[in-house]
Parts: C-alpha cells; structure tokens; sequence
C-alpha cells in the first residue's frame, strides 16, 4: 500500500472511529467479563478494523466497529470454552486436534521464535519500544504513552503499525486470519 493511501486510511480511523471509543469501551465493559482486558481487546478491534479497511472502506463506520467487536467477543468466548474443555478433560478424551508436541513441532516452534525475533529487531525503534512496552511488559496505554512523552493515539497507532508490520514479516497468510467483511455488518 502506498505511503498517500495509508495516510488516507490513518486519517479514515482517526476521524470515523477513534471517535466511537467511549461507546465502544462501554461496550466491551458491558459484554466482557475480564474488566482488565478491556484496553487489549480494544486495541484488538481497532487492529482489524484497520486491517479490513485496507481492502475497503466500510459504508457505515459505527456499525463496522461494533460488529467487528462482537465477533472478537464471539471468538474469545469460543477461545474459553475451548481451553476450558481441554484443561478440564482426561488425556484420554483429549479432540484430535490436541496433540503432543512432537520433535518436528518443536523445531518448527524454535524457528518460528527466531523469525519473531528477528521480525521484531526490524520494527523501526519508536515503533519497538511502544510494542515491548505495551504487549511485552504489558504496561497501560496510558502507561506507555506518559512514560515516552507520546499521547496515547500514537500508542495505538504504533502498536497497530508494529501488529501490521510483524503479520507481514511472518508471512501470516491473511486467508488464515478471520477478517470481517461488510457483510456480517448487523
């Protein structure tokens, strides 16, 4: 994407839905059980709706939000009710799908860490620092924002820059990852 159609879409989110975030944050504190969760989920909507909107700008911004954060509800109670029923099952009764891991997986997790690592050394440093303050020593936005002396939209657009730029240095293949289309706009 060019750097004039990025700045075009940054300028989209900044003025049609950094907006909704009182409505979206009540939003998420009425539908989540995890009150703490509530900043990273709503970093988590924004990334996507960022994401979709590179393939096209949605018709009504407020709707997309929204139902872009009930299905992020939707998957992480699926998440739950997964891990919940493999913690809680006999190894026996294990689904199919829960393997051990094999040497071969192992391996594949050890360069995987080095192609994260690597991923991450690339990130251009303001942009690291946001990103290892906030996902890896897990500090506030609001935290990460007055400790580097930046405000708390560059924290978020960072953060969504450094998501952006480590899902395409790892060659995440983007049909894997589940995208909200307009379609499921309720």
């Amino acid at each position: 994407m060019s750097p004039e159609l990025h700045e075009a879409l940054d300028n989209w989110f900044v003025q049609e839905v950094l907006p909704l975030e009182p409505m979206l944050i009540g939003f998420l504190r009425r539908n989540c059980r995890e009150t703490d969760d509530i900043v990273d989920l709503r970093q988590d909507v924004y990334v996507r709706v960022y994401e979709a909107a590179e393939a096209g700008l949605p018709d009504t911004p407020k709707a997309f939000v929204f139902a872009v954060a009930r299905n992020l509800l939707i998957d992480r109670a699926r998440h739950m009710q997964v891990a919940a029923i493999v913690a809680l099952a006999p190894s026996g009764e294990l689904p199919d799908h829960v393997d051990e891991l094999c040497p071969e997986r192992h391996a594949m997790g050890r360069q995987d860490i080095k192609c994260l690592e690597q991923a991450f050394s690339d990130l251009p440093p303001k942009c690291r620092e946001v990103v290892q303050l906030r996902k890896i020593a897990g500090l506030s936005q609001r935290d990460v924002a007055a400790q580097l002396g930046i405000t708390e939209g560059t924290v978020e657009k960072q953060i969504a820059k450094g998501i952006r730029f480590l899902t395409a240095a790892l060659g995440v293949n983007k049909s894997k990852v589940k995208t909200i289309s307009e379609t499921e706009v309720v």
